[in-house]
């Protein structure tokens, strides 16, 4: 018996060989190139195939039964955006100097995530090559781009993309984006590039011209969902895990982020997510370079990281969302929306003990059982942080916890963040305590939809009880503008403080092999809920925080004698007897011999 066949990639960007496109509801599909309008060959499984294709450089677009002009659903570059012709490429051409890099293993990573649009002021992937040192001082080792794919308008996060296989046309050329790739592994850092396959954005989105892309079975929040194993699904998930691979063979990126899986609805035996992470695990082999993949998931579902044969999807890691929210309850005493079910430091215990707070318990603001136990996981398995975009953006005014915390709450943050069993992820500008906002933008042409989009940000705040005239308008270009990060700021006494701070950790975990181990059964953590302090201890160190706004004596897990204060907050925390006396919202971090 032959073993069931793979449909093999197909790649349509490389700019010498034919233009070949997936159009089953098509009785005629044409190529507009070079003012020239010529039928394309018909082929086996509703493919098309121009007869004479453009090559590198040339610009080309499709007619659907004399439809359009539309791009090409792979379309390598879209030079004027969403609705312009297609633009061919041959990744080929572009001159490599990373032969041998490998990435830092993810168990040892600081992720840095950033958006090209506004980690600098021209946003671009060229201007974003001028603040690698400051990465590199920082002691990051990973970056984490958001969405870079193409979508509507100028400015936006990218989770809207609908040209998949092209570089979002504001920030830079598919050649710029290389560069900017090719100069970080100059540098030493990995990329890890966060990619949309749930859904795509609502302007710009042909795909439903072209074939059965999308299905009514499902519903996801932001759009149609993607048809992953109704009728027709080969291709379509054969278009999706093309596009992964693209990112990590042609652009050379080291890993990518899976944006909100649980919206990637597939009930085959054989999940997308299963096979495409088997194929990046296969492309790295093939290429002799580390690739990792990383999941963003509501579900509190271990399973993505745990191997196939034990019923798992084999993922490297996921993004843990129950240590943002217990740690930001924690320290901001917020209650709303999804924070109802966080709040004290019993949850902040539990996650840093057993991995996650909602691991098969009761959930009040989901009135339903939530997760599944993930104490056994290592945590390198899981990601987590103190910001993010999705944590920032989503408040009405997108303020940072720089304008909800004083300086010594962030600082406590920052190390129990750092010294955690997770890998950590910081978000742009989190590390001097930027002031500037990070909020929700966008810059739709459509009226209609930038109306729709403005409105239905409104409504989306209504469960944290955040009023309509709070929310600036996403289409303003001032809301842009002003989420743009301020270089200015890291020289600013403060900010230079909390960003030596970070500094310090960061060095500190990297040096640190109690802090580099990710199993959780070997920490050990305490607190008190009457007098807010919580204790870490992971192997020879102990991290002391007091959540509180009084000073606070914390009782050391050994005589004084045998400790020696390694890091502290503030010059007030103090080591005395057997006990350690630590400022409001003070923290320090020991370490003791036998």
């Amino acid at each position: 018996m032959k073993p069931p066949c793979r449909p093999t990639a197909v790649a349509l960007a490389s700019g010498d060989g034919p233009c070949r496109v997936w159009a089953p509801k098509a009785e005629k599909v044409e190529l507009l190139s070079g003012g020239r309008r010529q039928a394309m060959a018909a082929e086996a499984g509703g493919w098309w195939r121009a007869v004479e294709s453009p090559k590198h450089g040339e610009d080309y677009a499709l007619l659907l039964d004399g439809q359009g002009p539309f791009p090409d659903p792979r379309s390598p570059w879209q030079p004027d955006g969403i609705d312009g012709p297609s633009r061919r490429l041959d990744h080929d051409r572009f001159a490599w100097h990373d032969r041998g890099w490998q990435a830092p293993p993810l168990a040892a990573a600081v992720i840095y995530e950033l958006h090209i649009g506004t980690f600098t002021p021209q946003g671009t992937f060229t201007a974003a090559i001028e603040r690698l040192d400051h990465l590199l001082e920082l002691g990051i080792t990973h970056l984490e781009l958001m969405p870079v794919a193409e979508f509507s308008g100028a400015r936006g996060w990218g989770y809207d993309g609908v040209d998949l296989y092209a570089p979002h046309h504001a920030y830079g050329s598919p050649e710029e984006l290389k560069t900017l790739v090719d100069a970080c592994h100059g540098r030493g850092l990995a990329v890890l590039l966060d990619v949309v396959y749930n859904h795509l954005g609502p302007a710009g989105n042909y795909l439903g011209r072209f074939g059965p892309y999308f299905t009514d079975r499902y519903r996801t929040p932001w759009g149609e969902a993607v048809n992953f194993d109704g009728p027709e699904s080969e291709p379509v998930r054969r278009f999706f895990i093309d596009n992964a691979l693209m990112w990590l063979r042609d652009y050379h990126c080291d890993g990518l982020r899976l944006d909100a899986v649980h919206a990637i609805f597939d009930s085959s035996a054989h999940h997308f997510l299963e096979q495409l992470t088997a194929e990046v695990k296969e492309l790295e082999a093939a290429l002799g370079r580390h690739l990792v993949v990383i999941a963003e998931s509501d579900l509190n579902d271990p399973r993505l990281v745990r191997p196939p044969a034990a019923g798992g999807y084999g993922l490297d890691a996921m993004w843990n969302e129950d240590f943002h929210h217990a740690l930001h309850s924690a320290l901001t005493g917020e209650s709303q929306g999804y924070y109802a079910d966080f709040g004290g430091l019993a949850p902040l215990a539990k996650v840093l003990g057993r991995g996650q707070v909602y691991d098969g318990c009761y959930s009040a603001y989901r009135r339903r059982r939530h997760g599944r136990p993930a104490a056994d996981l290592s945590g390198h398995r899981q990601v987590a942080c103190l910001q993010n975009h999705d944590q920032v953006g989503n408040r009405a005014q997108g303020e940072r916890l720089s304008q909800l915390l004083n300086r010594e709450q962030l600082k406590l943050g920052a190390a129990l963040l750092l010294t955690a069993p997770f890998v950590p992820l910081l978000f742009q500008g989190e590390e001097w305590g930027a002031a500037t906002p990070f909020l929700y933008f966008t810059a739709h042409d459509d009226p209609e939809l930038a109306a729709a989009v403005r409105h239905g940000r409104r409504r989306e705040f209504a469960a944290f009880g955040w009023q309509p005239e709070e929310i600036p308008d996403p289409q303003d270009p001032i809301t842009f503008a002003a989420s743009k990060l301020d270089w200015s700021e890291p020289t600013g006494e403060q900010q230079a403080e909390l960003l030596a701070w970070y500094r310090r950790l960061i060095r500190l975990r990297r040096t640190t092999p109690a802090l580099n181990d990710g199993r959780l059964d070997r920490l050990r953590v305490d607190f008190s809920h009457e007098q807010q302090w919580l204790r870490l201890q992971r192997g020879p160190l102990t991290l002391l925080c007091n959540f509180a706004a009084q000073p606070r004596r914390l009782p050391l897990p050994a005589p004084a004698a045998r400790h020696r204060l390694l890091l502290a907050s503030h010059p007030a925390c103090t080591l005395a007897d057997d006990t350690c006396t630590l400022p409001g919202y003070g923290t320090a971090i020991l370490t003791s011999s036998p």
